[in-house]
């Protein structure tokens, strides 16, 4: 028998307030799936303690027929950027999306450092309060 699998949250791609599209969007096991495509599907998994920041956009007409875009600031290096285009209340899906997160991110025990790379982080260290310090070092 098969396991039937729980989504958080499972949205497709709206055409004004029709759902006429071959991209589907869901919350599964604390990360963020995208598959598209019809006759040829792709799936995009993205770890949610991987999202950095979030931002909510919504058009005249998406106010109108209650979609909008959710864009995902990520720390991978393959899609640095997801767009949720035009879903189905949009404020409702960034409240669930940042609390999702936060809660990933505890369940991973993610910390700061985890989201610094490069030369200008390259001497930040974590405190055991888990705040960052950077070594001064004279120019």
């Amino acid at each position: 028998m098969a396991k039937q699998t729980d989504y958080l949250w499972m949205d497709k791609k709206h055409h004004l307030w029709f759902p006429l599209s071959f991209t589907t969007y869901y919350i599964e096991d604390g990360r963020l799936m995208i598959k598209h495509g019809f006759l040829n599907t792709t799936l995009d998994e993205t770890l949610l303690y991987r999202i950095v920041d979030l931002t909510f956009r919504q058009s005249l007409a998406g106010k109108l027929f209650g979609t909008g875009d959710i864009i995902l600031k990520t720390k991978v290096d393959s899609t640095p950027e997801i767009t949720l285009k035009n879903i189905k209340q949009p404020a409702k899906v960034r409240r669930l999306l940042s609390q999702a997160i936060e809660e990933s991110r505890q369940s991973y025990n993610v910390v700061g450092k985890e989201f610094y790379s490069g030369p200008a982080h390259e001497h930040m260290d974590l405190d055991d309060d888990g705040m960052c310090d950077f070594d001064h070092q004279p120019m």
